[in-house]
């Protein structure tokens, strides 16, 4: 097998989910034998807004020949990652470069995991709703939009609310009895909104 691991590995991340590694080719009397190509292993060490670490998912990229960079794609966002390459010949892998740490920026946060409509009264409803499955950053707000149908299903004016991340429910009041509205909601994070989630209730006719 190969007798020394590339060296000079540098990466460079390119946006939130891709990332650019580069390394020096070995010499070639030290691969002892055909150069295939070299292999790049990475992955995820932990997510930065969740400090959970779970089972580590090593994934492995092959470049052929004698390829010194390549792109590693669908890298999630917020997170720190390890990477190192090695050299591979028609007999197997040589040694491992020494592991470089990377870290991903902020990306947009999924839509919220749920939004919950109850307590309708003649003028006010209670939305509660859930916090993203993957933030993909440090949330910064949610933005709520919401407007009434009439019954020919015409929409009437967007009223928008902008709520600080901390929050997980709001009393919306001085709506108009028995009606129906339709809401929008989606999480922010500082490099944008994420997608919304849509749902729709009606307050009451009478007391």
């Amino acid at each position: 097998v190969p007798m020394v691991a590339p060296g000079n590995v540098q990466v460079h991340v390119i946006n939130s989910t891709l990332a650019k590694v580069h390394w020096d080719p070995v010499p070639l009397k030290t691969v002892r034998g055909h150069l295939q190509g070299y292999k790049v292993y990475y992955w995820k060490v932990q997510s930065l807004s969740r400090r959970s670490r779970r089972h580590i998912e090593k994934k492995i990229l092959t470049f052929r020949g004698n390829k010194t960079f390549g792109m590693l794609p669908g890298l999630e966002p917020y997170s720190s990652y390890k990477l190192n390459v090695r050299v591979v010949n028609g007999k197997g892998e040589g040694p491992a470069s020494p592991d470089k740490v990377f870290t991903t920026p902020e990306g947009v946060p999924s839509s919220p995991s749920f939004l919950k409509i109850t307590n309708p009264t003649l003028d006010s409803l209670t939305l509660e709703w859930g916090s993203p499955t993957h933030p993909n950053g440090v949330l910064t707000s949610y933005t709520l939009k919401f407007q009434p149908i009439n019954n020919t299903h015409e929409l009437g004016p967007l009223i928008e609310i902008r709520i600080p991340a901390n929050e997980s429910s709001l009393i919306l009041k001085n709506l108009n009895y028995s009606t129906r509205y339709k809401f929008y909601f989606n999480a922010q994070t500082s490099v944008g909104s994420g997608s919304q989630i849509t749902e729709e209730a009606v307050t009451i006719m009478d007391e």
